[in-house]
């Protein structure tokens, strides 16, 4: 079963027809074309940094001598963008004031779209009753410690 993240757009909340629904698992397009699956939803910084990023490791291999390693390299830059690519896209929506509204599991999209849109409304939180202060007891607190400790540690007005 898949989990998606469900992000809600900035402004008036419960707008479940505009919210989006982002896969949370491994992107096999960005793992096989980093910088243009970046493009596609537009993310174009990271998108920019990884094509410098394979560029730079693709000279190293060619021109310094360096062939396996730079190609072990851009490797790992690919295998970056597929298992943290999903995530970069919400943490880009939540940089442009969108919300995270939780997350949903189910089999496909449609079946994640609608337990959102019908599962909105339980999901509401009462706000209102204010949350108990806990105050901690000071006659079960332990006693400062005097002395040095285990380690380097330096005990103020001593040398």
């Amino acid at each position: 079963m898949a989990v998606y993240v469900v992000m809600e757009p900035p402004g008036e909340a419960g707008q479940a027809e505009r919210a989006r629904l982002i896969r949370d698992g491994f992107a096999w397009v960005a793992f096989l074309v980093p910088p243009l699956w970046l493009l596609w939803h537009r993310l174009w910084i990271e998108a920019l940094l990884a094509f410098v990023a394979l560029a730079l490791l693709s000279a190293l291999g060619e021109l310094a001598g360096f062939g396996l390693a730079g190609w072990s390299l851009m490797l790992l830059v690919s295998v970056y963008a597929g298992l943290e690519g999903q995530a970069l896209r919400v943490h880009a929506l939540r940089r442009r004031g969108w919300r995270e509204w939780g997350v949903v599991s189910a089999d496909r999209f449609d079946d994640a779209e609608a337990r959102y849109a019908y599962g909105g409304e339980e999901e509401i939180v009462d706000q209102s009753a204010p949350s108990p202060v806990i105050v901690p007891d000071a006659s079960r607190a332990r006693p400062a410690q005097t002395g040095l400790a285990l380690g380097l540690a330096h005990t103020p007005g001593r040398p």
